[in-house]
């Protein structure tokens, strides 16, 4: 573990990340007064930022989880795990710590919108742009940054780091 922090660089601080997630709550909040919500959560990564959501937001809630991966670089995505909740008719929010390219984001989305549900939208802590290969947008973001690669709160290289409560960029 001390090694891979030797490679990293401090990004956004715990408190830095707490005040990012308050403030996607008082969104999702304004946007679903008097509503239930169903949080979709993409496994791994997405875990931390679900559990933070889940306490900060203060409406009536479910939560679900997923665990999707791509078979091969660039490829098939396939479902390891679906979600287990009837979404017909409800309002579903997916839950992302990164998104990228938005391969698997947008195979998550249109698998849920073919459970139709009354309305499906995107929250994520960070938001990459500039790696985007489909034409896929957030509803609620946190920050949008440049084209590095983020460890922490979730995010990993190769399994490690996730358990950080800070986010790290690596050095090079």
């Amino acid at each position: 573990m001390s090694k891979l922090k030797d490679d990293l660089l401090p990004f956004l601080t715990k408190e830095e990340i707490k005040k990012l997630v308050k403030g996607l709550a008082r969104q999702i909040e304004a946007d679903y007064e008097g509503k239930d919500i169903i949080f979709v959560c993409p496994l791994r990564g997405s875990v931390h930022l679900t559990a933070d959501l889940m306490r900060e937001v203060q409406l009536s809630q479910q939560v679900d989880f997923v665990h999707l991966q791509a078979v091969s670089k660039g490829g098939a995505i396939k479902i390891i795990k679906d979600i287990s909740v009837n979404i017909a008719g409800k309002h579903v929010i997916v839950v992302e710590e990164v998104i990228d390219t938005g391969r698997t984001l947008s195979f998550l989305i249109n698998r849920l919108l073919a459970s139709s549900p009354a309305s499906l939208r995107i929250v994520t802590l960070l938001d990459k742009p500039a790696r985007r290969e489909l034409p896929i947008r957030a509803d609620y973001i946190g920050r949008t940054i440049d084209d590095r690669y983020v460890v922490g709160y979730g995010m990993d290289s190769e399994e490690l780091g996730r358990n950080y409560p800070d986010i790290y960029s690596l050095k090079n």
